[in-house]
């Protein structure tokens, strides 16, 4: 790797850590919005595997899916094959929050980006962190439903 291809890759880790911040700053992330995004992302889900996904303890996501269930976001149905286990699922609200923030997320973004850079430009720099995430978007995802 070039010397400054590095110094490339060390800023892109810098200002995506900053962009998160920035928009966590001006956007309402209600706890757990993260939870919901890996719902959205994995479908249902149990709360080990949620916690592996967000690498969090057990108890802490446990904690976050009783606030979600609490606040009508997500909902508890017991394992299709494992009697002692449930899977956490998203509810309508929880979908309708989740499409609030990130609606709220894109609007700010889009605001500091339409000034400045085209829909081409913007389209070549997600592409760049789909690539370094590797989160290709395609058939695949769909095998790879559960974290």
């Amino acid at each position: 790797m070039s010397a400054d291809l590095s110094l490339l890759a060390s800023d892109l880790v810098v200002l995506a850590s900053r962009l998160t911040r920035a928009v966590r700053r001006e956007v309402d992330h209600p706890a757990g919005a993260r939870a919901l995004s890996l719902l959205d992302e994995h479908g249902p889900s149990g709360v080990t595997a949620l916690a592996a996904a967000d690498r969090c303890s057990q108890p802490t996501m446990t904690a976050t899916v009783k606030v979600l269930r609490e606040q009508g976001l997500v909902d508890r149905h017991p394992h299709p094959t494992d009697g002692r286990a449930h899977v956490v699922a998203l509810t309508e609200a929880g979908r309708a929050e989740l499409a609030r923030i990130r609606h709220a997320n894109a609007e700010l973004v889009t605001a500091r980006l339409g000034a400045t850079h085209t829909a081409e430009e913007v389209a070549i720099a997600v592409a760049v962190l789909r690539d370094v995430l590797d989160l290709r978007p395609g058939p695949s995802d769909q095998e790879d439903a559960t974290p």
